[in-house]
This record gives structure tokens, sequence and C-alpha cells, in this order.
């Protein structure tokens, strides 16, 4: 069985991401127990990241990511959503400051979140 989180922000509303089977299941176990966490949205180009009360090191740490990709950046201690170019990318696709352990993909469309802005609360929980 898939598991599901959700991504609540008041710009978005609730937003759901399913956790990636097979793929830095260590990240993915750490967050899952840490739920419900809360936060405060930083914006880095079309990332939002926040500090979480995780610490897991690199697993398949990679600096290119897809839009709609959900990652962990181990430096930072951060949850990160990537939904379009960053101050990194070349050209259009996503790319993190240095490598992230991806481990969860937004279900639909992923650009919602260029509502968010710097300082927007976010909560993150498992979904119903």
């Amino acid at each position: 069985m898939v598991k599901r989180i959700q991504i609540t922000t008041s710009a978005t509303g609730q937003i759901v991401a399913e956790l990636l089977e097979g793929k830095n299941m260590k990240t993915s176990e750490a967050l899952w127990k840490a739920l419900p966490i809360e936060g405060t949205a930083n914006r880095w180009g079309d990332e939002i990241y926040f500090g979480i009360p995780v610490t897991v090191g690199s697993e398949e740490a990679q600096e290119t990511v897809d839009a709609g990709d959900i990652a962990y950046w181990p430096p930072g201690k951060a949850f990160c959503i990537f939904f379009g170019p960053t101050p990194a990318s070349r050209g259009r696709e996503p790319r993190a400051a240095s490598p992230v352990n991806v481990f969860a993909k937004i279900v639909g469309d992923a650009t919602v979140f260029r509502k968010v802005k710097d300082g927007d609360k976010v909560r993150i929980e498992k979904a119903p």
C-alpha cells in the first residue's frame, strides 16, 4: 500500500503526495515517523524548503530532480518541494543547491506551489 502525505498551506489548500516505494527508504521512514510537522516556507526559485526535525544522511542523493519531487536536503535538515527551475538550474530542469534524497512525488500539478510565499506556514501530515 502506497503511503500518502498531505501538505497544507493557506495559498494552496491541501495537496497530496505519495511516498516512493523502494527509493530512499530511510528518509521516507524517518519523515513518516516525525509527522505531523509544521514549518515556515522559504522560496528559492521554484522550490520551497524548510527545516524539519529529521536527521538522515545522504542515500541515493541527486542534484537534478523533476517538478513535483519532494526531497530531504541532508546538510540543512530540510523538506524540499520542487516545482520548477531554481537559481542552480541549467535550463528548465529543477536543480537542488546540493544533492537531495528524493522520497515522494506530488499527485497532480506541483506548480500550484508558486502561490506560496516566504514566511507562509506549511503543515505536513499523514493523508487521511
